[in-house]
């Protein structure tokens, strides 16, 4: 896949700016297995990027290796040219599965200041800085009407604002969404994409979506990183998303259909059932391994 790959960053690199983050060759082997398999790929400032693979293909165990949660057997993942931690100010996390009790004594503008302080003991204190920091990140995601609405009441279009506020709140410059469209019905899911293309053009942050489909993705995504079985192939959309490059990364024959401006992805299983299960159940037991 290393051809495909190099050819795809490579040949677009000078009209880019520096990359945000850098994934260089990382490979990862959970209980003796490769979960991912020298992955590398870029993404820089105001882009938006797709992370796209099915179940098993390795997207947990990235996001993880990002974060600073699972340590990579080989490579090096780096933002804005420094290692990562468990604890870097320069990358917003909104995860996906979310519990929001409906009773929950905790507003919209309670949610997103637990960004700049939630992870110190007691209580924060009150100042002006602190309150113009909360307005502003509502107010980016348009979410300054429902502020002061308990979170588990609003709707999951409106809770997914309000998280993605609460990621931005302490300025990163790097922007993990987990499956941030699972569960959001047609219009919602077309809100919250309109919503991050614009994060990133305006607020300049480099922006990594997960999702099983790119579809509600191709009409703001700049570029995608296409992960099948452990192993990735980056670039823009026409150069990732053709038969002769999906084939060589799932390892059989794909073919790539346009139809009404959607792209069809038509392949027979990559691993047979058995194999397909230690690969979904090795993805999803990054969850625990730290």
């Amino acid at each position: 896949m290393r051809g495909y790959r190099e050819a795809t960053v490579e040949g677009s690199a000078a009209a880019l700016p520096a990359a945000v983050l850098a994934v260089d060759r990382v490979s990862v082997r959970i209980r003796g297995r490769a979960v991912l398999d020298d992955v590398s790929f870029t993404i820089h400032e105001g882009e938006l990027t797709g992370l796209i693979g099915s179940n098993g293909a390795g997207k947990t165990t990235l996001y993880r290796v990002i974060l600073g949660l699972t340590r990579p057997y080989a490579g090096s993942v780096s933002v804005e040219g420094s290692g990562l931690s468990r604890t870097n100010p320069l990358v917003g996390y909104v995860p996906q599965k979310i519990g929001l009790d409906a009773d929950l004594p905790l507003r919209a503008r309670d949610l997103v200041g637990l960004g700049l302080d939630g992870h110190r003991f007691g209580f924060a204190l009150p100042s002006k800085a602190r309150r113009e920091l909360v307005e502003r990140a509502l107010e980016g995601v348009d979410a300054g009407r429902f502020a002061d609405a308990r979170v588990g009441t609003l709707s999951g279009g409106e809770q997914q604002r309000v998280m993605i506020a609460y990621a931005l709140v302490s300025r990163p410059r790097l922007l993990l969404l987990d499956e941030p469209l699972a569960n959001l019905d047609l219009r919602s899911e077309q809100e919250v994409v309109e919503l991050l293309s614009r994060v990133a053009r305006e607020q300049r942050v480099a922006v990594l979506i997960s999702a099983h489909e790119m579809n509600p993705l191709l009409p703001v995504m700049d570029r995608v990183v296409y992960l099948a079985g452990g192993r990735a192939a980056s670039g823009t959309t026409a150069e990732v998303v053709r038969p002769e490059v999906l084939s060589h990364l799932y390892g059989h024959h794909v073919d790539v259909l346009h139809v009404h401006g959607r792209i069809i992805v038509v392949a027979g299983p990559s691993l047979g059932s058995a194999e397909a299960m230690r690969a979904e159940k090795a993805d999803a037991a990054a969850d625990e391994d730290g």
